[in-house]
């Protein structure tokens, strides 16, 4: 199995290569900015159905290993200066950074290429809304609200009331 050397926070002295992964030459493993482990760094083994992060909290040793399919899509994030490539998962302790680059052109291809190998969707991060919010289905959902609960229920059609025009008694 062939392994690519870590780019990010092991660079050679005086080297000035920001993250860059080449999604031809899977799977990889490279260390990345984690500011909740122990020195501020985390283990990436990037393989092509699954990722494994490797981190150290507070003395003790973890390994998460999360599947590709989990992953909700690959995402372009930052400002205009730098913009890094992201894997994108709902928890963002467990995204992935594959570029970080100025180069918009770079950008835009290597995202449709990690896109395309990992069978993700292209997120623009920037148009992202937060999704509306749901009612969950609970025991009590179909409950009447509350200022309903102190109303007598009506009964949805009028009923016809019969009346005689004359009374008659006998004895």
């Amino acid at each position: 199995m062939r392994r690519q050397t870590s780019t990010c926070g092991a660079n050679p002295a005086g080297s000035s290569r920001s993250l860059r992964l080449d999604p031809l030459s899977l799977p990889v493993r490279f260390d990345a900015h984690d500011p909740r482990a122990d020195g501020y760094t985390r283990q990436i083994e990037l393989h092509r159905e699954r990722v494994v992060l490797r981190r150290a909290v507070r003395g003790m040793r973890m390994a998460i290993n999360v599947r590709v399919s989990d992953f909700t899509g690959v995402a372009l994030r930052g400002n205009d200066e730098d913009q890094t490539l992201v894997l994108v998962h709902r928890d963002p302790s467990l995204s992935v950074p594959l570029l970080v680059s100025a180069d918009g052109d770079e950008l835009a291809e290597a995202w449709a290429v990690w896109s395309e190998l990992f069978a993700l969707p292209q997120l623009d991060e920037g148009a992202r809304k937060p999704a509306a919010r749901r009612r969950r289905a609970n025991a009590i959902r179909d409950r009447r609200p509350k200022f309903l609960m102190r109303r007598r229920a009506g009964v949805a059609r009028e009923l016809s009331v019969h009346r005689e025009r004359e009374i008659i008694a006998r004895n």
